[in-house]
């Protein structure tokens, strides 16, 4: 891989909004007073980086990396991809930190007030370093859509948290992917902050039936794009 060069400038366009109007717990918390840029140094071009110390086998197999009893309960699902860069380099060593819900829609959080039934073996966390191309893979349970206070009830698309640390701090990204079809994208006011419809299937895993193993798990396609004009929106909750 050749040397990094100066990052392309982020389109803010492409990303939420800094005060979107629907989503009611990111208005109270969102900043008032414009963003500032700062001007780009070495720290922003080199490390420091995920360091060598190896991740458990199981860190990426969600449906086992909890469990005590058994497999995790749910549907059974591959999620890949690459993590590329501004210029679609393959960025290799990037750690991608992951959390979930479980198949009926609840975290394993204490302030999870939701009435579905937690999994004694799912713990709905997970961890993966990307490979010399790029490429990352991880086995999990699909998670289920679950209620939360948005205007009375609002309803969460199933979706996936990740957060990307690439060659230095400031390629950290924190975003969400939600599955191909899911009804419930176009409804959810938390997708919506994002105006850009190419943006919004940016964020949309796809299924790759190639990669599905066999009485199984099917399989999702997922490329994260570090910075640049069309990165990875940055998507919290």
């Amino acid at each position: 891989m050749s040397e990094p060069g100066e990052f392309l400038p982020r389109d803010r366009a492409w990303h939420p909004a800094a005060v979107p109007s629907a989503y009611r717990s990111t208005t109270y918390r969102s900043p008032r007073r414009p963003l500032v840029v700062v001007p780009q140094s070495i720290g922003e071009l080199s490390g420091p980086m995920f360091g060598d110390t190896p991740l458990d086998p199981v860190d990426n197999d969600l449906i086992r990396n909890y469990a005590t009893t058994g497999d995790a309960i749910g549907e059974r699902i591959i999620v890949h991809g690459r993590v590329l860069d501004e210029t679609a380099r393959p960025v290799p060593g990037a750690l991608i930190e992951i959390w979930q819900a479980n198949a009926g829609g609840k975290y394993r959080h204490g302030n999870d007030k939701y009435m579905a039934a937690l999994d004694s073996n799912f713990g709905g966390g997970g961890r993966v370093v990307s490979d010399a191309e790029g490429r990352y893979s991880f086995r999990t349970i699909r998670p289920g859509p679950y209620p939360f206070p948005n205007d009375g009830c609002a309803w969460r698309p199933a979706h996936i948290h990740l957060s990307i640390f690439g060659h230095a701090f400031v390629q950290r990204l924190v975003t969400q992917l939600y599955f191909e079809g899911d009804p419930l994208i176009q409804r959810c006011v938390i997708v919506n902050t994002i105006k850009d419809p190419k943006a919004i299937d940016s964020l949309v895993a796809k299924l790759d039936m190639d990669s599905m193993q066999a009485f199984d798990c099917l399989a999702y396609r997922f490329d994260i794009v570090l910075r640049g004009r069309k990165a990875t929106p940055f998507a919290g909750s």
